[in-house]
């Protein structure tokens, strides 16, 4: 069984605050502070650019992949880490529409995150006016996928209102009618038990600074099942993805297996932030993880549905429909979740009217529940959002 208390006190977590928004960016992992000076003083500092060798930096990428690799069930050697994840969403598409050569359809669906779709635009741009990004309605992807499609993309857990897809289903009927997937595990990884082998997925990305808790601009991930991973074509072909960069050929020879999805120099600082990260994840189960989640999540909904008529839930009613976050409408939720900032919640907003909270019992407890629920019932039944301040729209919701 995990010890959460011990999870919990491996961040740092300032002194009266409730954190409800790991589900947007992970709070500081106290061992980052020591490695990160670390990384700066003792290597960076000391070896300069001999800490290419000297330090393992150009190493980390793959020993960092198979850490999230064991999160994400996929199997040892088939993830690396760099780059970000909109460049990772962009080589996985690209990789898997060159494998069904015959067809033009990338599938997705409108609760997909919208940078993803953007960079599913950006390469159809490129590949011409015979190929289209085709949306449905989430609940509409497994009808819609035939063999006209040559890909899915699509977001395991929604990025508003958490609904979780059936990755298992989606794939056997992705793959039993030709079509390659591509799963984005942003708010997947770390949240709950992923199985990429066992459910056979093609492609699979993700981030490191959510749920991973690797700090505000942390690399993101990219996954090549086996069976395609000396097939599979980058289409950024960067120097570190080649097979012998110090070669400096000036053709393109792409690296063997997950190697060739590297594309640019690993940022060494912030993957040294990441590395401490994922020390709190080697004696957590996630399935443990996820139960708690959900009691946690559970406790939060009937807390808030008991004492906040105002508000309505958003989320799937089954908690096994839905990821480790939990989302209500509010016409004024832009202004109720600043109210609730001021009042040391930290939740987040999504337009048009979704407030959102994140649930991880790395280093939430019942305790941290009640108190949200208490103290947001307090501004909803007082209308302490409905100040001109509050209303105030910032760069980042």
């Amino acid at each position: 069984m995990t010890d959460f208390t011990a999870t919990r006190d491996a961040f740092h977590l300032p002194d009266g605050m409730i954190y409800l928004d790991g589900n947007s960016l992970g709070p500081l992992p106290k061992r980052a502070v020591a490695r990160v000076a670390a990384a700066m003083q003792d290597e960076w500092g000391e070896h300069l650019i001999k800490g290419w060798n000297a330090c393992g930096w150009m190493d980390m990428p793959a020993r960092l992949g198979d850490r999230i690799g064991r999160l994400i069930g996929a199997e040892e050697g088939h993830v690396v880490v760099g780059d970000t994840l909109s460049i990772k969403v962009y080589q996985a598409l690209a990789a898997a529409i060159k494998l069904t050569p015959d067809r033009r359809v990338i599938l997705s669906d409108t609760g997909n995150f919208p940078s993803d779709l953007y960079m599913a635009e950006g390469l159809i741009s490129l590949l011409g006016p015979d190929y289209e990004l085709r949306l449905v309605e989430p609940e509409e992807i497994e009808a819609a996928i035939t063999d006209e499609i040559a890909v899915t993309l699509v977001t395991e857990i929604d990025y508003r209102t958490g609904r979780k897809h059936d990755m298992a289903a989606l794939t056997a009927k992705a793959q039993a009618a030709g079509v390659v997937t591509v799963w984005d595990l942003a708010h997947s990884a770390g949240a709950l038990p992923v199985d990429l082998a066992g459910v056979q997925a093609d492609f699979a990305v993700g981030c490191t600074y959510k749920y991973l808790n690797g700090g505000p601009g942390a690399p993101a991930f990219i996954y090549v099942a086996p069976r395609h991973a000396d097939t599979a074509l980058p289409a950024l072909s960067g120097w570190l993805g080649h097979d012998s960069p110090f070669a400096f050929d000036l053709g393109y020879t792409p690296g063997a297996g997950i190697a060739r999805m590297r594309v640019g120099t690993p940022p060494v600082v912030q993957m040294a932030a990441l590395d401490a990260a994922l020390d709190v994840w080697e004696d957590v189960d996630m399935q443990a993880l996820r139960a708690q989640s959900i009691a946690l999540s559970e406790r939060f909904i009937a807390g808030v549905e008991a004492t906040c008529p105002d508000l309505t839930l958003a989320s799937p009613r089954n908690p096994e429909a839905r990821g480790s976050q939990v989302s209500f409408r509010f016409a004024d939720g832009y202004a109720a979740i600043q109210a609730l900032i001021a009042h040391d919640v930290i939740g987040d907003f999504r337009a048009p009217d979704i407030m959102r909270f994140g649930f991880t019992p790395l280093y939430l407890g019942e305790d941290d529940v009640d108190a949200s629920v208490d103290i947001l019932a307090r501004i909803m039944r007082n209308r302490l959002w409905d100040t001109p301040n509050f209303k105030q729209r910032k760069a980042v919701t």
